[in-house]
């Protein structure tokens, strides 16, 4: 072992890195269609010198991939299986029909975190969600466990992300007999409901707030996620809330 890694320590990210990634949250909510090219034009004009290589390397670290077919896609390692998208022409008709999951990214003063949730289609409930610091994936099968505990749905929807390909995640799906559904690469209606999710938490709780730690941020995300559920009407429900929804016709 060399005496550089024996005694490193984790540097914090820069003042300059973090306010890049928090504006390319800003512009990837609003417009998820933006790839790295168009991005790097808008931190151009808000006054950022970046390359589109930096750009890009970010939003891989955010977990960010623009919704727009690309040609030559990557190919998955070998034990990384890719299923099918199943919902095509689907409607979720009933509670536990259809889950989805996702990661999204939430800003702190000095840093960041990431959100994991996985959302029933059909109530729009948050069955289970979890945060972390990393992108490393205990705390997206923390997430899962938590929800498989007390019910299991017949579909269980995910992009083609590597947490979601990973053995420890199909596993768990498979065990219950769950059909796994993989949204198409750059197809964005795929996950629809996840995706207005993600923007109802940021416009109505992160952006609004200033988090200056995690716990702090996962006090508030508390809050709002309880609010969420429990409180907060839907129009495409007939303005019930989800857990009305999820309990009465679970």
């Amino acid at each position: 072992m060399s005496r550089s890694t024996l005694y490193y320590t984790p540097r914090l990210p820069s003042s300059r890195e973090v306010a890049i990634k928090h504006r390319i949250d800003v512009l990837f909510t609003e417009f998820p269609f933006y790839g790295a090219r168009r991005l790097r034009h808008f931190l151009e004009q808000d006054g950022f010198e970046i390359g589109r290589n930096t750009v890009r390397a970010y939003m891989r670290e955010m977990g960010l991939e623009a919704i727009y077919p690309k040609p030559n896609l990557s190919k998955p390692a070998p034990e990384h299986r890719i299923y099918p998208y199943l919902l095509r022409g689907v409607s979720s008709a009933y509670v536990k029909h259809i889950w989805g999951i996702d990661i999204t990214y939430i800003r702190l003063q000095k840093g960041w975190l990431y959100l994991v949730a996985i959302l029933d289609w059909h109530s729009r409930y948050v069955v289970s969600w979890e945060i972390d610091q990393t992108l490393e994936i205990p705390f997206v099968l923390a997430c899962v466990d938590r929800a498989l505990s007390g019910a299991a749905p017949a579909f269980f929807n995910s992009d083609q992300g590597s947490h979601f390909t990973s053995p420890q995640y199909l596993q768990r799906l498979l065990a219950r007999n769950i059909d796994i559904s993989m949204d198409g690469r750059g197809r964005a209606l795929d996950n629809i409901f996840t995706e207005r999710f993600w923007r109802s938490v940021k416009y109505e709780e992160v952006y609004l707030k200033d988090y200056a730690t995690p716990k702090e941020a996962r006090q508030s995300l508390t809050r709002y996620l309880d609010f969420y559920n429990q409180t907060r009407p839907h129009q495409s429900l007939g303005y019930k809330t989800p857990a009305q929804v999820y309990f009465e016709k679970a």
